[in-house]
């Protein structure tokens, strides 16, 4: 079976720079960050890797919600400088690099599911939660900070919803860290406990009659917002690649 190894390349690299005493210090960013890879590769036992970069075009969530991510911290200018030869480190040591055209989330999903679609497995590197919507048996999330699998079950308890309701829940509640707004007037407690009652945001629009009128009104009010959420917040599977598994395939 093919096991691919997906990288989130800015959510790696920028948290180890953060770490570091000496934010201009490239070498040692270069060696750290090649430290870290080689370091799942011989845990996980990949037979293939990609490390997925952001681009610099602007996203369509953007196009579409100019509020997207708003008030993000741009990346340290040292950085934003020294990466292109990072990638070229990386490179030398087999390790491929993936440029997104703008968000590499929706990259490294797509890679995903194409892979476990055939039959492969893939373990994404990450810290981003949104990447917890990716469903498929096949497909896990490895906190190489925490050194562990993502928690799904923790996850589910600390969210009030079970995992194929995260879209859902991010539709109703929004998401504060990516300024989805959600609907307003509706926190997280509220989401969770709606989903709890009426499963999907489906059944719950088709039951606006069986709730208190102040709330209802709240959610009728918000219809075309949660929709926007669920869109914003849902990555899509089916970006284009322009390249092929071979090229990912570690010597």
């Amino acid at each position: 079976m093919n096991k691919l190894l997906i990288i989130d390349g800015l959510n790696l690299t920028r948290r180890i720079h953060a770490a570091q005493p000496d934010e201009a210090d490239m070498a040692a960013l270069e060696n750290r960050l090649l430290g870290a890879c080689r370091k799942l590769i011989a845990f996980h036992a990949p037979s293939h890797c990609a490390l997925v970069w952001d681009g610099d075009q602007e996203s369509w969530r953007k196009r579409l919600y100019p509020d997207y991510k708003k008030g993000r911290k741009p990346m340290p200018e040292a950085l934003a400088k020294g990466l292109p030869a990072i990638k070229q480190a990386l490179l030398a040591q087999g390790l491929v690099s993936v440029n997104a055209d703008s968000e590499a989330d929706d990259v490294i999903a797509t890679l995903a599911t194409k892979l476990v679609g055939r039959g492969g497995e893939a373990i994404i590197v990450s810290t981003d939660k949104g990447l917890a919507q990716l469903t498929h048996a096949n497909i896990r999330q490895w906190d190489h900070f925490a050194q562990q699998f993502l928690d799904m079950a923790a996850l589910e308890q600390k969210l009030g919803v079970q995992r194929s309701q995260l879209l859902d829940f991010i539709a109703l509640a929004g998401d504060s860290g990516n300024k989805i707004p959600g609907i307003s007037g509706i926190g997280p407690k509220s989401a969770a406990e709606l989903l709890k009652t009426y499963r999907s945001l489906a059944n719950l629009y088709q039951s606006l009659n069986t709730l208190g009128a102040k709330q209802a009104k709240k959610l009728e009010e918000g219809r075309d917002m949660a929709r926007l959420s669920y869109k914003l917040a849902k990555l899509q599977t089916d970006m284009p690649l322009n390249l092929s598994l071979a090229q990912l395939r570690l010597g």
